[in-house]
């Protein structure tokens, strides 16, 4: 799959991270979950490691995990510009 195709990281600097940590995603899910295989540790370094670049990048940017999950999409404050 082409990396145009994958959703970027919050930040530019996670990108890779989280390409190396789909690519394993992908992989584990139809080499072993689809095959009954619900162990998903192999996976877990590379979860980890785009994990903490994520925090790193929301901490820089004073985001709250709170305010990153409410959902904005067909609300009035989807269409407020940004402060």
């Amino acid at each position: 799959m082409d990396h145009r195709e994958h959703m970027n990281s919050l930040n530019d600097t996670c990108n890779e991270l989280k390409n190396q940590y789909d690519k394993c995603f992908n992989t584990w899910f139809s080499t072993k979950f689809l095959k009954g295989d619900t162990n998903d540790s192999m996976c877990a370094s590379f979860y980890s490691v785009y994990q903490q670049c994520i925090k790193k990048a929301m901490k820089e940017h004073n985001i709250e995990l709170h305010d990153a999950q409410i959902n904005h999409l067909e609300t009035d404050k989807e269409k407020m510009p940004q402060s």
